[in-house]
């Protein structure tokens, strides 16, 4: 039985991916680990988590896997600093902590390495993306607006096809949502100091197996599935 992990929406919060990965790596096993985007802006860390993301997608544990998805947030800081034509868009959305984070250098080669990351993750059962996916669109006819940029309704219980859409981007700050179809794994982590992690069996369709919680000034601990929102 393999076991894939999603995080989303770091947001410059080095110290919750640490928690996040070590609580992860120290399960037996080894799995797959998929990070859905938005590591830069707001939170006062970026620099440091696109640092260890592409460390560690390229060095991963024995026998694990680490996949890294592009987040509408690191589309804006490549858009920016690559033709700045409205540095405000970006600074104004929590960029001038990310400016901050790199002394107002950012190396080429993080910004080669985020400008070409993948949008969409694909497994047996899942798709797994920044944003959302359009259900009348094949996949491979997927807009870069739909994949960093659309929210999706509070309870839309949508997926795609048979696959159930994993996402973030959409904030919610009392905890994840688990529908059938869907689950957002948005917890407003960089000001709520809770980062929530998903785990699905890679043989098993559908929502996860289990949430695994990380918290700030707390050691990481677990909930069983159920209503993850109560």
């Amino acid at each position: 039985m393999g076991i894939t992990y999603a995080i989303a929406d770091l947001h410059g919060r080095y110290d919750l991916l640490i928690h996040a990965l070590n609580t992860i790596f120290r399960r037996p096993g080894a799995g797959t680990v998929v990070t859905l985007g938005d590591y830069v802006d707001r939170g006062p860390e970026s620099r440091q988590i696109i640092e260890h993301l592409m460390t560690l997608r390229e060095a991963p544990p024995k026998g694990w896997k680490v996949v890294c998805l592009k987040g509408n947030h690191e589309d804006m800081m490549c858009e920016t600093l690559s033709k700045p034509l409205d540095l405000g868009w970006w600074v104004g959305n929590g960029g001038e902590a990310t400016l901050r984070s790199y002394n107002n250098e950012v190396p080429s080669n993080h910004l080669h390495w985020m400008k070409n990351l993948p949008k969409m993750h694909l497994d047996k059962h899942r798709v797994f993306v920044h944003a959302g996916v359009d259900p009348t669109k094949a996949l491979d006819e997927q807009s870069d607006e739909m994949l960093l940029w659309y929210r999706y309704i509070d309870g839309a219980d949508i997926g795609h096809g048979d696959r159930h859409v994993v996402h973030g981007h959409t904030p919610r700050p009392h905890g994840p949502e688990k529908l059938a179809n869907r689950t957002n794994l948005d917890t407003y982590a960089w000001r709520t100091d809770r980062l929530v992690i998903a785990a699905f069996d890679d043989d098993i369709p559908g929502a996860p197996i289990e949430f695994i919680e990380v918290r700030r000034h707390d050691h990481s601990h677990l909930f069983q599935t159920g209503n993850p929102s109560a």
